[in-house]
């Protein structure tokens, strides 16, 4: 029988009226969908990861009319059902009023998104979360070696990439980061689930970050107070201070003020600002 704790029974009722408004706001409409910007899509037929994946290609207003090449900012949970309109329409008001440099952002749809974020575990907890998990190497491999060259033999690009995203996706970024930091030159991530397998990749963050490329590159992350988010992030940045890496320029914001459903769209912008802000 379950039996709630008593000291805590106020805190429960009002997480429970706030969800139930938030179901009840998205079942009947009440809450607005983010307008779909123009893109492009494509499928690539994937040997890696045997599977038909579906992309969705955002470009700047200037992209048709210009000759400029762009860089690219790829996004797990990149469907048009998932975050890719926001994302999307976020980067076309920044780049309208010359707040960041125009880019292309290039959405990665989910099939079995806990599959592909996830690194391999050994925690029980873990391993139910989903039929399959622990095949990111399997989709970065697919991003590496079948997904960058489809986009950049056909758009105009300047060597510039980035990835980008949330959650499970953000431990995603993270992952990348530490154990092919080649791939990309920019990094974000929100509320990363640096809990999964029992925090192991924070463990080995250390001995990754002692032999990091002397490469530029830029990371940007942050947190909420949510429980088995904040503690783990804020002891990254500690391992990120205590490793010194002259070629990485980094930022780590604290965020007590978000919930994890609410961190990405709180804090995207000022993401994207400090990551790309024209000078």
């Amino acid at each position: 029988m379950f039996k709630p704790d008593i000291s805590k029974s106020n805190v429960w009722i009002l997480k429970l009226v706030l969800l139930l408004s938030l179901f009840s706001a998205y079942t009947f409409g009440q809450v607005p969908k983010d307008a779909m910007p123009a893109h492009a899509t494509l499928t690539i037929d994937s040997h890696v990861l045997g599977e038909q994946r579906r992309i969705n290609v955002w470009l700047p207003e200037e992209y048709p009319s210009g000759g400029d090449e762009l860089p690219i900012l790829y996004m797990a949970d990149g469907g048009i059902a998932e975050d890719f309109p926001h994302l999307a329409n976020t980067l076309a008001d920044l780049i309208a009023n010359q707040v960041i440099p125009p880019m292309m952002l290039v959405g990665i749809e989910n099939i079995q998104r806990r599959k592909d974020l996830t690194g391999p575990t050994t925690v029980k907890e873990d391993l139910q979360i989903a039929p399959v998990v622990g095949h990111s190497a399997l989709f970065r491999s697919f991003i590496a070696t079948e997904l960058m060259p489809e986009v950049e033999m056909r758009y105009r690009h300047n060597g510039k990439k980035g990835l980008i995203g949330e959650s499970l996706a953000g431990l995603f970024v993270i992952e990348t980061f530490l154990i092919e930091p080649q791939l990309f030159d920019y990094y974000i991530a929100f509320d990363p689930s640096l809990w999964w397998n029992k925090h192991h990749l924070l463990d080995q963050s250390t001995s990754y970050l002692a032999k990091f490329p002397q490469q530029e590159k830029k990371l940007w992350f942050a947190s909420s107070h949510t429980e088995e988010i904040y503690g783990y992030s804020k002891q990254f940045a500690e391992r990120l201070t205590r490793a010194k890496l002259p070629a990485l320029d980094w930022v780590y914001c604290d965020e007590p003020a978000e919930q994890h459903h609410t961190i990405f769209r709180a804090t995207e912008e000022k993401a994207l600002r400090w990551m790309f802000e024209v000078k």
